[in-house]
């Protein structure tokens, strides 16, 4: 039985763990699979359980905010050193570290999507900078492939001001208390495609650091190295 073989049939038998068992896809970084937890209409945030790859409640959605666009974040990648780094070289700042999560990714489609844990194909255009207590928390802007309305757009300076906006807002203002002074996120920019293929590609070392490859780990588990 061949590779690929083997593959599909144990795709018959298990549900693949959204992080670590789907590809980043062949195109990658310029088409790449999402994996989305939560969807605009969520009132509580869903995110990834690590162990198990199922969805989780992490807690309800404070106050009014709901998130702007579909949320979740992109397989096979972590944001360790080589993710830190990258955002302190950008910033000037010293002693950023990775999230130690996956990369997130906001997506815009103009199809309604009504319930996360699902897989789509996007496209990313940008992204933003984001730290929370010294650590890169960057959020990949991308679009649905092909989608009628927003797959055209290759750069975040297609989108319109406001649809940039309310992501800002969402993102400085989601953990808030309403009596809280000083936020505890930061965003200190938005950059565009090309920086974002970046974020993406060193996020990627960062889980191959962490985790190998887990193409060739499956090979020698097999006996095909």
């Amino acid at each position: 039985m061949d590779e690929k073989a083997l593959y599909r049939h144990l795709s018959h038998l298990f549900r693949a763990h959204p992080w670590h068992g789907v590809d980043l896809g062949e195109r990658a970084p310029e088409v790449v699979n999402a994996f989305v937890e939560i969807v605009p209409t969520d009132t509580v945030k869903y995110e990834i359980d690590k162990p198990t790859g199922l969805l989780r409640i992490d807690r309800p959605q404070k106050y009014s905010n709901q998130c702007p666009a579909l949320y979740g974040f992109l397989p096979q990648t972590y944001c360790g050193a080589e993710v830190g780094a990258f955002c302190g070289q950008q910033t000037g700042r010293q002693g950023i570290a990775g999230d130690g999560d996956p990369l997130d990714v906001c997506i815009f489609t103009e199809r309604p999507i009504s319930h996360g844990d699902i897989l789509m194909r996007v496209v990313p255009i940008g992204g933003i900078r984001m730290i929370d207590n010294d650590q890169a928390d960057d959020k990949i802007i991308a679009v649905l492939d092909e989608d009628p309305a927003y797959g055209a757009w290759r750069s975040v300076r297609e989108c319109p001001t406001a649809v940039v906006d309310r992501l800002r807002h969402y993102f400085l203002t989601y953990k808030d208390l309403p009596a809280t002074s000083k936020r505890r996120v930061e965003i200190t920019h938005v950059y565009d495609a090309e920086e974002a293929r970046e974020v993406i590609e060193r996020s990627r070392a960062d889980y191959r650091a962490s985790y190998g490859d887990i193409a060739e780990a499956f090979r020698t588990w097999t006996g095909r190295g």
